[in-house]
């Protein structure tokens, strides 16, 4: 429970502050701020380090999370769409 509150307080902490509002999506192509499992997986792996160099390790976490982005804007763009007017 320690370890996970600790891990929130991070990424909270890394999170760059929003705006107050249902939807915010943004229009850049900067990944989304680090989450709890994305912290778990980094820390995991530079504590017992896995078969793949630190670079792949890293190029891998920011592609995973610059396609997060994408996929969430999609969904903001289709909710925004199929919301009614009014």
């Amino acid at each position: 429970m320690l370890a996970l509150a600790f891990l929130t307080a991070v990424a909270a902490d890394a999170a760059p502050g929003r705006p107050a509002g249902r939807n915010f999506p943004t229009q850049d192509s900067d990944p989304i701020s680090l989450t709890v499992p994305e912290i778990r997986h980094l820390l995991t792996a530079v504590f017992a380090p896995p078969a793949a160099t630190a670079a792949r390790l890293l190029h891998w976490s920011i592609w995973r999370r610059r396609h997060q982005a994408t996929a969430r804007r999609g969904h903001y763009r289709r909710r925004s769409l199929d919301e009614p007017a009014g």
